[in-house]
C-alpha cells in the first residue's frame, strides 16, 4: 500500500482525503469512504451543536475506518468545533485566516486540526499556528475556492515552505491525477468532485446526470451564486449560471438546512441535494474541471479502491 507522512499521521490505508463538499457530504459517504481505507468527511454546516454530536457518535458506530468534519469559517460554530474534536480524527477548517486559538481548541479535544488553505503565505500561516497538515487547493477545484493559482505551481511552492504533510486538492478524479499529485511531493490526494457521483453522496438526481454529462470546458470560476455567502469565489457548471440568470422566479426552491426547510433565493449558495424541489438546473452545481472524468454513479468505496489501486500501479510502473 501507499504510506505517506499523512497516511501514517492520520491513520488511514490511503493517501487519499474526501472533501467535505456541503449537504452532500453526507455520513453515509464518509463511512463509505473511511471503510475503504481513505480519510472521509463530512459536512454538518447549519447544524445545531447537539445534533452535531448525534450524528458523529452515530458515524463513529458506522465505520472503523478514519473520518473527520469539515468547517466553513464563515458559518462556524465553535460548540461543533469542540463537540468534534472529541469525536472524529481530523478538524479541517477552510475560508479564512489560520487561527491558532481554534487549531488549540481542536488539539485540546484530541483530534488533529487542518487547514485548507490557497496561497503559500496562508500555508505558512497555517503551519506556524500548529496545523498538523495543509490542504493546498488549486483554483481548478470545485466549489468555493480560496486563491488564484493552479494546483501544480501552487503544490510546489507550499511544499517548499512547510514542514508538515501537504495534501493536493483540486482537479483530482483519477488515478493518474492522485499519482502525479503523489510524485510531485503531496502526502495525499483530496477529491471531491468524483465523490458526488456516488450512491452515498447527497445529490439531486439531476444534478448527478449534469455531472455525467459535463467536461471540464463545461465549468467556469465566479461569484455568480454569492447569497448567504457574499462575493466568494466558487466554481460551478456554467449552465447553471446561464439557467439563473434566465429565470425571473425567486425563490427557485425549498431545501433543508439542519432540519428546517427552506426557502431558496436565486443565486444562493447551497447545491441541490435529493430533497431539494424547485429549478434544479438553476442552484448551484459545483464541479471541478476534472469533471469530464466523472461519467457514472457508483459507491464511494470503489471509486477509493480505483483511485488509490490505480495510483499505485502507476507509480510502481515508474519506479
Amino acid at each position: 500500500m501507499l504510506t505517506t507522512p499523512f497516511t501514517e499521521l492520520v491513520g488511514c490505508r490511503f493517501p487519499l482525503q474526501q472533501a467535505g463538499m456541503g449537504g452532500a457530504g453526507t455520513p453515509e459517504l464518509a463511512a463509505a469512504v473511511a471503510d475503504a481505507g481513505a480519510l472521509g468527511m463530512v459536512n454538518l454546516v447549519g447544524v445545531p451543536a447537539e445534533q452535531v454530536e448525534l450524528t458523529l457518535d452515530d458515524l463513529a458506530d458506522r465505520t472503523s475506518g478514519t473520518v473527520g468534519m469539515n468547517v466553513l469559517m464563515p458559518f462556524i460554530d465553535l460548540a461543533s468545533v469542540e463537540m468534534a474534536a472529541s469525536r472524529v480524527r481530523v478538524v479541517e477548517f477552510f475560508y479564512d485566516d489560520p487561527d491558532a486559538g481554534l487549531v488549540r481548541r481542536v488539539h485540546d479535544g484530541g483530534a488533529l486540526a487542518a487547514w485548507q488553505v490557497g496561497s503559500v503565505d496562508e500555508a505558512s500561516a497555517a503551519a506556524a499556528a500548529g496545523c498538523d497538515f495543509v490542504v493546498a487547493q488549486g483554483t481548478e477545484a470545485g466549489g468555493h475556492v480560496r486563491g488564484s493559482v493552479s494546483l501544480l505551481p501552487l503544490l510546489d511552492a507550499v511544499l517548499e515552505s512547510v514542514d508538515v504533510p501537504v495534501v493536493a486538492a483540486g482537479g483530482i478524479s483519477t488515478a493518474r491525477g492522485v499519482a502525479a499529485v503523489l510524485a510531485a511531493g503531496a502526502s495525499a490526494a483530496r477529491v471531491g468532485t468524483r465523490f458526488l457521483a456516488t450512491h452515498e453522496a447527497n445529490v439531486h438526481p439531476a444534478y448527478a446526470d449534469a455531472l455525467l454529462k459535463a467536461s471540464a470546458g463545461d465549468t467556469v470560476l465566479t461569484t455568480a451564486f454569492s447569497v448567504m455567502w457574499p462575493e466568494a469565489p466558487h466554481r460551478v457548471l456554467r449552465s447553471c449560471v446561464e439557467a439563473a440568470q434566465a429565470l425571473p422566479d425567486d425563490p427557485v426552491g425549498e431545501t433543508t438546512i439542519g432540519g428546517t426547510r427552506v426557502p431558496l433565493p436565486r443565486f444562493s449558495v447551497p447545491a441541490p441535494t435529493r430533497d431539494t424541489t424547485g429549478h434544479i438546473a438553476a442552484m448551484a452545481l459545483y464541479a471541478g474541471e476534472s469533471v469530464g472524468a466523472v461519467r457514472t454513479v457508483m459507491p464511494a468505496g470503489d471509486v477509493v479502491r480505483e483511485l488509490a489501486e490505480g495510483a499505485e500501479r502507476l507509480l510502481r510502473a515508474f519506479r
